[in-house]
């Protein structure tokens, strides 16, 4: 079974990613800040991350730059509902960037794509 780190600040956004990856039939962890995300990422060691970029204390972008010292080949989707930091150079360091909806079907395609290709 293939373990999904989910590092969103929103808890409504967390539960709805959690419950939707689970009926996918993906082990699902969620954490609620970077900092907490980055102490899971090493911990249970995911098969792919996605990162809300806004969030307290350490945001996406930092934490995207951590773990990509930590594992240079784990699959990242940068997750946000503000579409300029696709623009961001330290984004592009994510395998995909996806602007956030209700309607998850982008998002699990990603995930689905990322974790063919391992």
């Amino acid at each position: 079974m293939k373990k999904i780190l989910i590092v969103e600040d929103e808890e409504n956004q967390r539960l709805l990613y959690k419950t939707e990856l689970e009926e996918e039939g993906y082990l699902v962890y969620v954490a609620e800040n970077g900092v907490e995300g980055l102490k899971k990422f090493e911990l249970e060691r995911p098969d792919l991350v996605t990162i809300d970029i806004k969030m307290p204390d350490m945001d996406g972008m930092e934490l995207l730059q951590r773990m990509r010292e930590i594992d240079k080949d784990i699959p990242i989707i940068m997750l946000t509902a503000y579409g300029e930091y696709s623009q961001n150079f330290t984004s592009w360091a994510a395998d995909k960037y996806v602007v956030k909806s209700s309607d998850l079907t982008k998002v699990k395609q990603e995930i689905k794509s990322l974790l063919e290709k391992e």
